[in-house]
């Protein structure tokens, strides 16, 4: 009798494992509904979290972390943990509007550089490489210094600075598309290029413009505090993370390292946590997926 071949004894192991076990996309739902489960909770717990909790109380200043106060409290009394929640609403929503921003952006653009003629695909190629060529914190520095900064300056900023990496994957892929057969023949028809591209191109380019949304949106949220951080953000009476990093700086020589290292690390699990859902919806919509 002939030995089992190592290929065939790796498919029973995949067949038992799909058998008993989740399956890829059935690990990649899984994940993407805990995580999904989390930024609701930050968000519902920035919106409903008592404002009491972050006024001032002197008589409850610099206290360490507790089962009362989880983050500890600041020099003014205030809780931690209820600014760190509020904070990363703030965070998410300004990512939000940039990213969305920036999104459409870079699906405008893209899409006119692949049909608007040779003339427009070089001035969108080249405003690409302009803006590849800068890093995204110093553009987007200047161009919130140039609008005095607060809520408007770092969103405009935000939309400005992120755009050219999707416009350039949009860009190649409307041009794969406008070369297949049913797009040929509906130019032979006489269909307009605003109807070709609503009908043929806009809904093929969906995947990798959420795919790109949800990956760039991480980026967006770590520029925001980082430039609210430097004094050119958000207000500074607006309990946003980079304010809160900001103000603590000044404190933990004084051993009051809760005041950043909990809002630091929450910043980075929500950024995380962005990005692995960006992950996963990109293997929800891989072909070459779908049946593992």
């Amino acid at each position: 009798m002939m030995p089992s071949s190592p290929s065939n004894i790796g498919n029973k192991k995949n067949k038992s494992f799909t058998r008993f076990g989740l399956n890829l996309r059935q690990r990649t739902l899984l994940t993407m509904i805990l995580a999904s489960i989390f930024l609701a909770s930050v968000i519902l717990g920035g919106i409903f979290i008592d404002e009491g909790k972050i006024a001032t109380n002197l008589t409850a200043r610099n206290l360490s972390p507790s089962l009362q106060h989880l983050f500890g409290t600041d020099w003014l009394g205030r809780d931690m943990f209820a600014r760190t929640i509020k904070g990363l609403r703030l965070s998410i929503g300004v990512g939000l509007l940039g990213a969305v921003g920036s999104a459409f952006i870079a699906l405008v653009l893209g899409m006119a550089a692949a049909t608007m003629g040779k003339l427009t695909d070089r001035v969108v190629t080249w405003m690409i490489d302009l803006f590849l060529s800068v890093p995204h914190l110093v553009t987007l520095i200047l161009i919130a210094f140039m609008l005095g900064g607060g809520f408007k300056g770092i969103v405009v900023g935000l939309m400005l600075t992120h755009w050219p990496s999707l416009a350039r994957v949009i860009r190649a892929e409307v041009m794969q598309i406008r070369t297949a057969d049913y797009v040929q023949v509906s130019q032979q028809m006489g269909k307009s290029r605003w109807w070709i591209a609503t009908h043929h191109i806009f809904p093929h380019l969906i995947p990798q413009l959420l795919v790109g949304f949800m990956l760039m949106f991480p980026h967006v949220i770590l520029h925001e505090a980082a430039v609210t951080f430097l004094g050119l953000g958000l207000s500074p009476h607006k309990p946003a993370i980079g304010i809160i990093l900001s103000e603590s700086m000044k404190y933990l020589s004084s051993g009051l390292w809760w005041l950043a290292f909990f809002p630091g690390v929450a910043l980075l699990i929500v950024v995380r946590t962005f990005e692995t859902m960006g992950e996963n919806i990109r293997i929800l919509v891989d072909p070459t997926q779908a049946n593992q």
